[in-house]
């Protein structure tokens, strides 16, 4: 991985509970918390040696504060004003507070994720060839459709690369299944990911095009700059738009595209990232049938994202790239040993 360093933020707010939330929100965004203090612990000499590249304050008394007036007067980087008293983390208004804030946050100081781009040079430059998983043997026996039984998302932020190539390293060719892959990384890198996660796998990995379908043996890199929604006819369609801010691409609106039109037959899978991008559309994705699974924390760069999965009871199940990826194995498997019909796919 390689490291480029977050941006620093001095947090000034009157209530402990809003700079708890404030500093957890924060770092599992990726950004780096230098000051977290009351305005009245805090002297206005230490805020010109704080080094901070922005100053997020949020307080709840109203009236005027003279250190935030100084700070206003003094201050050689950007003041944010903060979006009120954040909901509790597993209600369904945090998604929406933390966007809001984020999405301002990154439009001032830069996204956290562009680190993701530069980091695939190592997975460039990896000569590693894991061992796969052994394709089972009523699996191999079965002529293999074009159309795929299921299609799952990969969802992944910081380390992601990373966590998705283990994946696909492990996993043998000739499932049934096609995946999707969206990667919070910056558009001009989007062009090296099917090279950098899937040079050592059986899985075809290749950016989106407008009107083709989503086949077995293959993975959709979901695009950074546009929308990717289906046609009635399941083909994939580029909306000529951006994604809901503060995420590109948006996991949360892709999970909502997916579980609109695949419904019992599509899946995700949450991988290393920041924030909690996916958590507000992983309701809708169990009301459809959908599965959800997570990356475990302990190998993940940043556990943020499968983290709020599995805090708000969405994640059926977590295991290391490998152990998700014999899961996947098991799981197309055992549906056939199960359902021998199943063994069609959904067109």
């Amino acid at each position: 991985m390689i490291d480029r360093a977050p941006a620093r933020i001095g947090v000034i707010a009157d209530t402990s509970l809003q700079r708890h939330v404030l500093q957890q929100a924060l770092t599992s965004n990726g950004y780096e918390v230098i000051l977290n203090c009351d305005p009245q612990r805090i002297a206005i000499e230490d805020l010109a040696t704080a080094g901070a590249d922005l100053w997020l304050v949020d307080l709840a008394q109203s009236e005027d504060s003279p250190l935030v007036d100084s700070l206003l007067e003094r201050a050689e980087c950007p003041v944010l004003f903060g979006e009120g008293h954040a909901p509790e983390r597993l209600s369904e208004n945090y998604p929406r507070w933390e966007r809001r804030l984020f999405g301002k946050l990154k439009g001032l100081v830069g996204d956290p994720s562009d680190a993701v781009g530069p980091s695939l040079e190592v997975l460039l430059k990896d000569a590693k060839r894991p061992e796969r998983i052994e394709l089972p043997a009523n699996l191999a026996g079965q002529p293999l459709a074009e159309a795929p039984r299921e299609v799952w998302l990969l969802a992944a932020s910081m380390g992601g690369p990373e966590a998705v190539k283990a994946f696909l390293d492990a996993l043998p060719g000739g499932l049934p299944v096609a995946f999707l892959y969206a990667q919070h990384i910056e558009a001009s890198f989007e062009s090296a990911l099917p090279q950098a996660v899937g040079r050592h796998s059986q899985w075809q990995v290749k950016l989106a095009r407008e009107g083709e379908s989503l086949r077995c043996g293959e993975v959709v890199v979901v695009p950074v700059a546009q929308e990717l929604r289906f046609t009635e006819d399941r083909s994939l369609q580029l909306m000529g738009r951006p994604w809901p801010e503060p995420y590109s691409p948006s996991i949360d609106q892709m999970m909502l595209n997916l579980g609109q039109r695949f419904g019992a037959h599509c899946g995700v899978i949450a991988f290393s990232g920041m924030g909690t991008d996916g958590s507000a559309a992983a309701a809708y994705v169990r009301r459809q049938g959908g599965a959800i699974w997570t990356q475990q924390a302990d190998s993940c760069v940043c556990a943020s994202m499968p983290d709020a999965l599995r805090e708000a009871g969405h994640s059926q199940l977590s295991g290391d790239p490998r152990a998700l990826a014999r899961a996947m194995v098991n799981r197309l498997a055992s549906q056939l040993v199960a359902q021998p019909a199943s063994s069609e796919s959904f067109q």
